[in-house]
């Protein structure tokens, strides 16, 4: 069953664009992960400060994978911890983060 993660990650105004940059920057990083279904980053239209990392994956096992992998452990280096990075630098862009698990819903159709 595909489980659906969205990383939702709130920046400091302004700051937006560079986390959108570092995404850039490493597109397609997780494309040929086993279990990987697809990714969208989404930026707020309105006045919110928090950007989704939507992430489908074939199931938890294949997601855990994922997060134990070299390639995710270089992906988020120096992702951690609060603050904004001065422009230019490599430090952490979001002010916080927080994991959200959901699942697609299976709804009848009618008739």
């Amino acid at each position: 069953m595909t489980i659906v993660r969205i990383n939702a990650i709130t920046v400091d105004p302004g700051s937006g664009d560079e986390l959108a940059r570092r995404f850039a920057a490493r597109a397609g990083a997780v494309d040929d992960a086993v279990g990987f279904e697809g990714f969208e980053l989404l930026r707020p239209t309105d006045d919110r400060t928090t950007w989704l990392v939507v992430t489908r994956w074939r199931d938890q096992e294949a997601f855990d994978a994922w997060v134990a992998s070299p390639a995710f452990a270089h992906g988020h280096r120096g992702a951690s911890g609060a603050g904004r990075a001065p422009h230019g630098s490599n430090g952490p862009v979001g002010a916080s983060s927080e994991l959200w698990s959901y699942e697609p819903v299976d709804l009848p159709r009618p008739g």
